[in-house]
């Protein structure tokens, strides 16, 4: 791909800046969907929802979990501010696969002190974790 096809990514977390740099293409997933952001999409701010990120560069694609947060998408720059996304290295898969089975289990049983919202999100977090992975 030319360079004029090459948009800046820059995702931050409260901890760090995760990636910043040129990219082909950044998939990931919002509140009303997935969506792909390639060079000369148009203005938007999106809810980031819990699932897999997907960043294109020159050299290929790399996963990683995407947590939560929001985007900024312009027609050469996307801004990603995320609670928290990991690369795949960065994820133990046991506690992925734990708290996978806890919120499983919480959503199975629900009672009256069951926050349902929090145990959704979890559950969401952990299946994007374990995803990533594989």
């Amino acid at each position: 791909m030319s360079d004029g096809n090459l948009i800046q990514l820059k995702i931050i977390t409260p901890e760090r800046v995760f990636f910043e740099g040129e990219v082909t293409m950044v998939e990931f997933n919002t509140t009303e969907g997935e969506i792909g952001v390639l060079k000369g999409h148009i203005p938007l701010t999106v809810i980031i929802d819990p699932g897999i990120l997907t960043i294109t560069t020159t050299e290929g694609p790399r996963n990683a979990a995407l947590h939560a947060g929001f985007a900024e998408i312009l027609p050469d720059k996307v801004t990603i501010l995320a609670e928290l996304v990991e690369w795949p290295s960065e994820i133990d898969e046991r506690r992925a696969q734990a708290a996978k089975d806890r919120a499983e289990v919480r959503l199975s049983h629900i009672k009256p002190e069951t926050d349902v919202d929090r145990a959704t999100i979890a559950l969401k977090k952990a299946i994007c974790r374990l995803e990533v992975l594989k």
